[in-house]
């Protein structure tokens, strides 16, 4: 069995704002769903956080860019 990849900085920590973890981008329900979710619906959701983590650190929830 192939392990399921997962995007957990182990932070842990939801923006009330935007909804998003402050560690990996993903919203709870993500989250919650991920080891349910097929292959191609985490791929899908990895797509989008890189630009999710540049819209929680242009919004100044990741603290102080250096």
């Amino acid at each position: 069995m192939t392990p399921i990849l997962s995007p957990c900085q182990s932070v842990c920590a939801v923006d009330g704002q935007t909804g998003l973890c402050l560690g990996c981008g993903r919203t709870l329900k993500e989250i919650g769903s991920w080891t349910k979710m097929t292959p191609e619906e985490r791929r899908d959701v990895m797509k989008e956080l890189a630009s999710r983590m540049d819209r929680l650190k242009a919004l100044g929830k990741l603290g102080p860019t250096p």
